[in-house]
């Protein structure tokens, strides 16, 4: 809040609503809502609860104002009579995160091609960025001067894909390449982590780092950042972050990455959940830094011509001017 005010957002009016259903404190939600949009141009929903909430009361108020929702999951939306009324009547644009999400809509009947929109990424191109000092954290991470330090940020749970980088480390010990890796997050999977690292006999070369205060300088730290779900999560912010903070990537082909990836150009692909084709991926960036830097490089610029935020916010401003102008 502190930032949209300065960048001259006013006034600035937070809304607290309830997750579940519950008629008594919805129907309050419906009344301060209706309340607000007289003051306002556009309504912009980003989850189901205050879409329905924003609909209706776009519904009962004397100044109605066009409604917008952003999906970020993959999930089909069911073409049920609610969700018929929701889209074709109270809805004014959908923006879907992904194409493959947009294809979804598309594919329910729910609304035309032409009303629903991809705006994919926003990462802020000036916090995340590729000379960040981070030898402090190389320092006390314990890597070795020279080393190439491979890092996965992500939360510890079980679709991020950890144990396939488990078992990749362990293709490459076969061969002799044991690089330093760094998790970087805090989950559920926590203590199973650390009794499988215990177990295959990774203790010494992977570190589960926790949370880290400063994202932008951890990214920093990394030679080699890994984002290898298992199945799609959307539109994953930390992968842009990764394309700003100018790493060298090795993604999974799942979600928006064959979106917004070119497999060779800013990042290596692999297949979700194999191990064998990530220990290829890395083995091959272990052993060519010319193209570790080339990656890098190509991801930089990506983020900086594509996928800034700034870029994004315009995107979007344009979406509501068009509707603002109808």
């Amino acid at each position: 809040m502190t930032r949209a005010a300065a960048e001259g957002a006013a006034p600035i009016d937070t809304l607290t609503f309830s997750s579940n259903l519950h008629l008594a404190r919805d129907g309050r939600d419906v009344r301060r809502i209706a309340a607000r949009l007289a003051a306002v141009d556009v309504v912009h929903a980003h989850r189901g609860k205050e879409h329905w909430l924003a609909a209706i009361a776009n519904r009962l108020a004397r100044t109605p104002r066009p409604l917008v929702r952003t999906r970020h999951i993959v999930r089909p939306v069911r073409p049920h009579a609610g969700n018929r009324w929701l889209y074709q009547r109270a809805t004014a644009r959908v923006i879907a995160v992904t194409e493959s999400i947009r294809q979804q809509y598309i594919a329910s009947g729910l609304l035309g091609p032409e009303r629903v929109i991809t705006l994919t990424g926003g990462v802020n191109t000036e916090s995340y960025q590729p000379d960040i000092p981070a030898a402090n954290l190389r320092v006390r991470l314990g890597v070795p001067a020279g080393a190439v330090l491979v890092g996965l940020v992500g939360g510890l749970r079980s679709m991020k894909g950890h144990h396939v980088v488990l078992g990749a480390l362990d293709r490459l010990r076969a061969i002799g390449q044991g690089p330093p890796v760094v998790f970087v997050g805090r989950g559920p999977m926590e203590g199973a982590l650390r009794e499988a690292l215990r177990g295959a006999g990774l203790e010494s070369q992977v570190t589960l780092l926790g949370f880290a205060g400063d994202l932008p300088a951890t990214m920093a730290a990394l030679d080699i950042a890994l984002y290898v779900p298992l199945e799609s999560e959307g539109m994953s912010r930390v992968l842009f972050e990764y394309l700003a903070a100018g790493r060298t990537i090795v993604a999974s082909r799942v979600g928006v990455v064959p979106e917004v990836l070119v497999d060779g150009e800013a990042a290596l692909l692999v297949s979700a959940g194999d191990p064998g084709a990530l220990a290829d991926a890395l083995g091959r960036l272990l052993g060519d830094p010319a193209l570790r830097v080339r990656l890098a490089t190509n991801a930089r610029r990506l983020a900086e011509t594509r996928y800034s935020s700034r870029a994004v916010a315009a995107r979007l401003a344009e979406i509501y001017g068009s509707l603002v102008a109808h």
